[in-house]
């Protein structure tokens, strides 16, 4: 009986589908699920590629694993800038790949009452709409990204 108990909280701590990390983008604070990402790390050499988007950056090598990195700024439009101290790779796992996403910085992991988070506005560009929803944390908004539609692009050139 204890270790059905145990279990049961093991499972309940694991779950965490209701679990964000957000990340600062151009003053904007965006959500992903925690489902889907596996660490962060600092922003370090990336190989260029040949003929890919521009907000393909490359690829790195993390621990023998070849990652692909993009730059999330890039991806959504928004202009480039230098890398610094706050910029990091959060490498997220999609449709069984690693990819790394570069970020401006790291804010923090945040629990979000799914019911009440307010569905995105539409955009009338539908195919591009990438927010799953909008919740208030804080002091602040964070637009959290569906990763499916975000990067469905990129995931059918690998």
């Amino acid at each position: 009986m204890e270790e059905n108990t145990i279990q049961a909280t093991l499972e309940a701590s694991d779950d965490l589908s209701n679990r964000f990390l957000t990340f600062g983008i151009d003053g904007a604070i965006y959500g992903i699920s925690l489902t889907n990402v596996l660490e962060i790390i600092g922003i370090q050499d990336i190989t260029s590629v040949p003929n890919v988007p521009q907000h393909v950056k490359g690829l790195i090598n993390l621990r023998g694993k070849v990652v692909p990195v993009i730059d999330t700024r890039l991806k959504m439009g928004k202009p480039e800038r230098d890398y610094d101290d706050l910029t990091c790779i959060v490498v997220i796992d999609i449709q069984d790949m690693h990819i790394g996403l570069i970020v401006d910085k790291v804010e923090e992991v945040i629990s979000v009452d799914l019911e009440h988070a307010a569905v995105p506005p539409r955009t009338g560009i539908q195919e591009k709409q990438f927010l799953s929803s909008v919740v208030e944390h804080g002091n602040h908004t964070v637009l959290n990204i569906d990763l499916e539609k975000f990067m469905a692009d990129d995931l059918r050139q690998y």
